[in-house]
């Protein structure tokens, strides 16, 4: 190897070395980089006006009271509080999130009549996974039922399977590489269209 090429290694290492230490420098604390902490001050009721408090998900920006049937919101022991559209973007948020312990986090209920749909904590909630219902950010749904009852029937009309709300997470995060190329697939065809309208 000539020497030029190992010097430009080794100026290389040290840009890798001092750009990692800057960046374990502006994670001091729990370790997430900082770009990923939610952005929202503490919120010890977040429940409490939470589509006004947290109207877009920090995660692909889409409109939560929008997709209030599928949003999602963590609430972590700190208080920082994730608002998102979908479960998702929750899984994106807990694993960005992976040092900041989860208080509590709700889903909506799906069968719910009521607009938006009421949040629930994922322990009180029935997941019905692949039923032929659509679903934000994810091609294979994953709605969330208070009433086991309610699910059953919607399973019986659309097919899918039950499971809790862990499930449910799990699949989202099996789901993730297909679903992110999905997205991107959508978002490609949506830019296309708009450059192609008239001015």
């Amino acid at each position: 190897m000539k020497r030029r090429d190992l010097l430009k290694i080794s100026a290389l290492a040290g840009l890798a070395a001092a750009s990692s230490h800057a960046a374990a420098d502006a994670c001091t604390g729990d370790g997430t980089p900082n770009q990923f902490i939610p952005k929202k001050p503490a919120d010890a009721k977040p429940l409490e006006n939470e589509l006004e408090k947290y109207p877009k998900c920090p995660y692909c920006g889409m409109d939560r009271k929008e997709h209030h049937r599928a949003r999602m919101l963590v609430q972590y022991s700190d208080d920082l509080v994730d608002g998102v559209c979908s479960i998702h973007c929750l899984s994106l948020s807990l694993g960005l999130n992976i040092d900041r312990e989860p208080k509590a986090i709700f889903g909506p209920d799906y069968g719910s009549t009521v607009e938006p749909r009421p949040l629930v904590a994922v322990d009180n909630l029935v997941y019905l996974i692949g039923a032929d219902l659509k679903h934000a950010m994810t091609k294979r749904s994953k709605h969330s039922f208070a009433s086991l009852t309610t699910a059953q029937e919607f399973q019986a009309k659309h097919g899918g399977t039950l499971g809790n709300f862990n499930d449910a997470l799990r699949e989202s995060y099996l789901d993730m590489a297909s679903d992110a190329m999905m997205i991107r697939r959508n978002r490609e065809e949506r830019r296309r269209r708009a450059a192609q309208k008239p001015a």
